[in-house]
């Protein structure tokens, strides 16, 4: 039997990818939209990899995949839309070198209010191919009557035209873009969304902003900061391309806001994204004069260890930069590389906010730390200094079923709200607690974690279901504590 493979990725709306094992894949996405005459609809987004795709042969110079595809539309558990339709790939030469994929866009108008999308695919050229199914929750607004904005759709690429087609929008030929990470040799981000009842508070002219946060702490970066007038309408489609070729690597939100004449915000949306990108400012250490505060508060003999401990709170490049310091064994560079690290991280307050840091690297050291991992180094003591303490710790020592674990539980990461962190103890020594599964963007992500901890009571699953057969079982709790906050 063909293996499936069902893998869930968190974006600013949740992104759903699913496929069979070497056989066919596919991306889905829905969004939320509305206009005046027709009211709110979803739009499901979908994006077939043709290199998962059988193909057949058209005439004697094309082929062509075909996938049969089912969606269902509950509420409340109860089925209020289905549909089921064969798509065609392009046909594609075979003298072609590349072979892009293929995209397919549905629109279906809904009222207000939470739904759950089923979706079922089958390759229809396969043979014996079964079907692969994945499920995903989402909500439909209300804007009628407040000035709202639609989803963010970022765009693989958008060309100006007016023929008409699923992809086309506001004189606009956009394929949406499936993935939220962006590399180095990507300069911008395009964007399109839409307005809509801006003029209901009888203001003629507004402004729209476009500004890039910090996703972990709610900073802007007030150097890709833009905002634009624009005459109020009941419906206004907007499409921008963000530079970010400066941007460092990292975890950001993208804001679009409509605001007032006092720069008041009226109405918001937001799309979560990744960054890779070397470049970076090095840090100008070799200047740097040394506070006398921040030589005393490192002992000699625990320079290093410092300035390792700054690697949880770094970006990729900054790594890099602590390791080569590191490399020299010049404790004299090594101070000046911790100071200079603080005064461009809090330059009014450098100092109190690394002795807070220290503070900290002293607690997860006591708490976290064990024979062969520093508590920095341990997941937990990274999770700790890189988000803060939680909010709620379920810890479970000893469990008639389960491996040791631990659920942490944070009310507020930046903008992020109830986010949460399954640690676990395989080893059952060391106190060498693992990551094993979470929910916040650029975390670790196993949705087969209750399988894992339950491991010694738990027969495998398949990979389309890794938990199928994860049963309720006596002293087995941690599903229960994960889901109650």
């Amino acid at each position: 039997m063909t293996k499936l493979i069902f893998i869930v990725i968190f974006i600013s709306t949740s992104l759903l990818s699913f496929g069979q094992k070497e056989k066919l894949k596919a991306y889905i996405d829905v969004k939320d939209f509305y206009h005046p005459e027709t009211g709110s609809y979803a739009e499901i987004e979908l994006q077939f990899a043709i290199q998962s795709a059988s193909l057949k042969t058209i005439g004697d110079s094309a082929f062509q995949a075909s996938i049969a595809i089912y969606f269902d539309i509950l509420s409340k558990n109860s089925i209020i839309k289905s549909d089921a339709y064969i798509l065609n790939s392009p046909l594609y030469q075979i003298k072609d070198s590349l072979i892009e994929d293929f995209y397919e866009i549905k629109r279906y108008s809904l009222e207000p209010g939470k739904y759950e999308l089923k979706v079922r695919i089958k390759d229809l050229n396969a043979e014996n191919a079964e079907d692969v199914s994945g499920s995903q929750t989402f909500t439909i607004n209300d804007p009628k009557g407040e000035i709202t904005i639609s989803n963010i759709l970022p765009a693989e690429y958008v060309i100006k035209s007016d023929e008409e087609s699923v992809f086309q929008r506001s004189g606009l030929h956009i394929i949406p873009m499936f993935s939220n990470f962006f590399s180095s040799r990507t300069n911008t981000i395009p964007v399109y969304c839409e307005l809509y009842n801006t003029g209901v508070n009888n203001d003629s002219i507004l402004g729209l902003m476009y500004r890039i946060m910090n996703s972990k702490n709610y900073v802007e970066m007030e150097e890709y900061t833009t905002i634009s007038r624009f005459i109020t309408s009941p419906f206004i489609p907007k499409f921008k391309a963000i530079n970010i070729e400066l941007l460092t690597s990292g975890s950001y939100l993208l804001e679009i806001c409509v605001v007032n004449k006092d720069f008041e915000i009226l109405a918001s949306t937001s799309y979560a994204f990744e960054r890779d990108n070397d470049m970076t400012e090095i840090l100008n250490s070799e200047n740097i004069i040394l506070n006398p505060a921040f030589q005393e508060s490192i002992a000699e003999d625990s320079i290093i260890y410092y300035l390792e401990s700054l690697i949880p709170i770094s970006k990729p490049a900054e790594v890099k930069n602590i390791v080569s310091t590191i490399k020299t064994k010049n404790k004299d560079k090594c101070r000046k590389h911790i100071q200079a690290f603080w005064v461009k991280t809090s330059p009014s307050n450098s100092y109190e906010a690394w002795v807070k840091y220290k503070k900290q690297v002293d607690f997860v050291e006591k708490v976290y730390g064990n024979n062969f991992q520093e508590g920095f180094e341990t997941d937990r003591g990274r999770v700790y200094l890189q988000y803060g303490a939680p909010s709620n710790i379920v810890a479970r020592e000893a469990s008639p079923s389960e491996y040791p674990y631990e659920i942490w539980t944070f009310n507020k990461i930046g903008v992020f709200s109830n986010k949460r962190f399954v640690f676990y103890n395989p080893d059952l020594v060391n106190r060498a607690y693992r990551l094993l599964h979470s929910d916040m963007i650029g975390e670790l992500k196993n949705n087969s974690w209750p399988q894992i901890l339950s491991k010694r009571n738990t027969v495998n699953g398949n990979i389309d279901n890794p938990n199928q057969n994860n049963v309720d079982h006596w002293g087995g709790n941690s599903n229960e504590y994960f889901r109650q906050y």
